[in-house]
């Protein structure tokens, strides 16, 4: 048996993230669609020949996308949402193709965008499909059959890489009909597939990887019946490649018997994290001998080097399970940055714990030719990746012996605030004096071109601090006038200083670093820069204290503190292997409750603490998730429970489904949350009336991901709904998130309309007026 080394997928962004700018280029019509589809095709072409040049016997293809694979996947089976198919009838162009594509993928003046949601529990966003008991499905597989030849004119092994029809399924959301299940579809979409395997086979694939994630998941047995019966069909197929399953993120649990007795012909699983227990779930199952096992041991979503010895006494525990054993990530790359060479000011000790994408495919041939090889082989390669585990676990930077001890006294009554809530809510009105139906937004408005020029100067030297803060302050200023002259009720600094939610607090924390060019996708053009959790975290300063003091000292109105919350600061970095995550929570909340001190002390009487990813991290196996929320909650309340009354504390969630954390955010006992509701249609609000949440809730009606601007007729209406299922004077309106992607142009028309329908809805729906 030969093993060869593969993974599931690489970044899409490019190095230097040309990707992202030619798409916007082309929104912005500074490029055509065809100088757009020129430079996704290069950067194909240099990621097919980087991953082949890096030693892998066998790419992925069909995981690049221009925006999201699972709006790829959409596209391909034709599940096309009719308001798109209306505002961009004619596709038979290349531009009339991205129009439309792009129209579902973020709206336009015409129409609305698909929803969009968290990839399992990664800080990816997919756009979800929208089907219904009428939808047809029709191939269009003119994406992957191109990817496949440019892969062959390359010379290049491939296996096309594409979303499998039980996860499609389970992951679209019903158009119209809230009780119809897309999964009751799954005999309409078999037949497309079973089209799409003979188009491949045509072209020449050898084998084919359809992935099916859901089945890490908590799956009903009807569920696991149709995923049998659609891979019995499928496996049925003459003339067809070879068919692998894909699933990653988790343990397959129940699934395992059911995948491993498919007649499929091959597997690909995570045996990392809580997919390592993967290893055992499959240890016995009669149908895997003589199928081939892509065995994903090096962690696709973490930057730290593998401990090779251990990956390979995995592998050794496979090679007599199997017919043909590989060697793979144990997800796709696209959640790591690309390359640890491209950090320069990193020190060279630490440089070398870590491991972006391309170091990771350079541990994957290592270990695949010791299979082949043996140890020997790579003994010197071993001794290297030994050394490095080793200093990284006696290095001084992972421990702080003074932090520790902190955490170690930190008590119960630190997690609750001082009163109940009603007696807070009337300390907060009495002092606070907002009307019903206030109006604010969540935090950040547009980073200018002015502002990211400012920073880039500072790093560069060509201006000083002083400069650079006189910069911020002006922006600040400008910021607290426009929301005064709109009438917005609660304010906020605009965030001009920070150039991410996460970053710009690793940057000022002990135990964080930054990357220069360590991007990830986020969504569709949004990259982001994870920081590195090295070692144990506190705050050695005030962070935000000054900037939220100029802001208040420029208006009577309140100012809002802005922090970002102890979860998201883990969900959004890459954190640390070697401690509990909850243990490194704890660090970040007992930093962060520094940093509400000290702005309660400087006046700011309104502080938000964002918890967007409080849903993401959510395990997803239910077993695991009380454990999970018992220390998530906590840490937000160690970060926030601390304050006064009359202090009012919010916290912000968004594009995540919420009606299974209810009770998780109902104990946070934040005294107001805003949520993300508009590409939803307020179905949240829905979720947190059915469980009786208790408090004061902002549900989003200005979909900000969206370059369209929502008139004051849309806001009225989304806050009416809202008003039908939570008391009026229990509701505020706001955006869906932060300002910072859009432009100063529509954030104005858009906040005018707002306040409008605010203005509205108070008079029709409070008793107050």
């Amino acid at each position: 048996m030969t093993s060869i080394a593969t993974t599931h997928g690489y970044p899409r962004q490019g190095r230097r993230r040309e990707l992202k700018r030619a798409i916007e280029r082309y929104w912005k019509g500074g490029v055509d669609a065809a100088g757009l589809l020129e430079t996704a095709a290069t950067l194909r072409r240099q990621r097919l020949e980087r991953l082949r040049d890096a030693g892998l016997g066998e790419v992925p293809v069909g995981d690049f996308s221009l925006y999201d694979h699972v709006l790829d996947t959409a596209w391909m089976v034709g599940a096309i949402p009719p308001r798109h198919a209306e505002a961009v009838p004619d596709t038979t162009t290349d531009a009339g193709r991205l129009d439309r594509y792009f129209a579902m993928a973020r709206g336009d003046d015409r129409v609305q965008p698909l929803e969009m949601t968290k990839w399992f529990d990664t800080n990816y966003h997919y756009l979800v499909p929208e089907l219904s008991a009428g939808t047809e499905f029709s191939l269009d597989p003119t994406k992957i059959i191109d990817e496949l030849a440019e892969a062959a004119e390359l010379g290049v092994a491939a296996r096309p890489v594409l979303v499998g029809p039980v996860t499609f399924l389970l992951l679209a959301k019903a158009a119209d009909d809230p009780d119809f299940a897309p999964i009751s579809l799954l005999d309409k979409l078999i037949p497309v597939y079973v089209e799409l395997l003979g188009r491949l086979a045509e072209a020449g694939a050898e084998w084919v990887q359809l992935d099916e994630p859901v089945l890490v998941t908590d799956l009903e047995p009807a569920d696991l019946a149709r995923f049998r019966e659609a891979y019995a069909t499928l496996a049925a197929v003459p003339n067809r490649p070879k068919i692998i399953v894909g699933s990653y993120f988790d343990r397959l649990g129940d699934a395992a018997p059911v995948l491993a007795s498919t007649p499929v012909e091959g597997l690909a699983v995570d045996l990392v994290g809580p997919g390592a227990a993967s290893l055992d779930d499959l240890a016995g199952q009669p149908g895997l001998a003589g199928k081939r096992l892509i065995a994903g041991v090096v962690d696709g979503r973490n930057v730290w080097r593998t401990d090779l010895a251990a990956a390979l006494g995995k592998l050794g525990t496979l090679l007599g399970l199997v017919d043909r054993l590989d060697v793979s990530s144990s997800s796709s790359l696209l959640h790591v940055p690309i390359d640890v060479t491209d950090e320069p000011d990193l020190d060279p000790t630490v440089a070398g714990w870590l491991a972006f994408a391309d170091q990771k495919l350079e541990e994957l041939a290592i270990l695949a030719r010791a299979l082949n090889e043996g140890r020997d082989a790579v003994a010197g390669e071993l001794t290297v990746n030994a050394t490095r585990l080793a200093s990284r676990a006696t290095s001084p930077i992972v421990r702080d012996q003074a932090v520790r001890e902190r955490l170690a006294t930190v008590a119960d009554d630190q997690l609750r605030r001082r009163s109940a809530y009603p007696v807070r809510a009337q300390a907060q009105h009495d002092q606070l004096k907002l009307p019903a139906f206030p109006t604010t937004t969540i935090g950040s408005f547009p980073q200018t071109t002015t502002l990211r020029q400012a920073r880039a100067d500072l790093r560069a030297r060509k201006i000083d601090n002083a400069a650079y803060d006189r910069a911020m302050r002006d922006e600040i200023a400008e910021v607290i006038k426009l929301q005064t002259e709109l009438g917005v009720d609660v304010l906020v600094h605009g965030e001009p200083e920070r150039n991410d939610m996460v970053q710009y607090f690793a940057d000022q924390l002990v135990g964080f670093l930054s990357t220069r060019n360590g991007w990830v996708q986020s969504y569709g053009t949004r990259c982001v820069r994870p920081p590195i959790i090295v070692g144990d975290v506190s705050r050695p300063r005030p962070m935000t204290v000054d900037w939220a003091s100029y802001a208040q000292s420029l208006t009577d109105r309140p100012v809002k503190g802005m922090l970002t919350g102890p979860v998201t600061m883990l969900a959004w970095s890459f954190v640390r292997d070697d401690q509990p995550l909850g243990d490194t929570a704890r660090q970040v909340a007992l930093a962060l409750r520094d940093e509400v001190t000290d702005l309660e002390n400087a006046g700011i009487r309104v502080i938000q603490v964002d918890e967007p990813a409080l849903r993401e991290t959510l395990p997803l196996r239910r077993a695991d998730r009380p454990a999970y929320l018992d220390w998530a909650v906590a840490a937000f309340q160690l970060t926030t429970a601390g304050v006064a009354d009359a202090t009012q504390i919010h916290t912000h969630m968004c594009y995540a489904e919420f009606g299974d954390i209810v009770d998780a955010i109902v104990a946070m006992d934040a005294d107001v949350i805003s949520l993300e509701a508009a590409r939803s249609r307020m179905e949240v609000v829905g979720e947190l009336s059915d469980a009786g949440y208790p408090r004061e809730v902002g549900p989003g009606v200005w979909d900000i991901h969206s370059p369209r601007v929502p008139p004051v007729e849309e806001m009225i209406e989304a806050l009416r709904l809202a008003g039908q299922t939570l008391p009026a004077e229990r509701l505020w309106a706001n955006p869906d998130c932060g300002l910072k992607t859009r432009g100063y142009a529509e954030v104005e028309q858009s906040l005018r309309h707002l306040v409008a329908a605010a203005k509205q809805v108070r008079t029709e729906l409070s008793p107050a007026g």
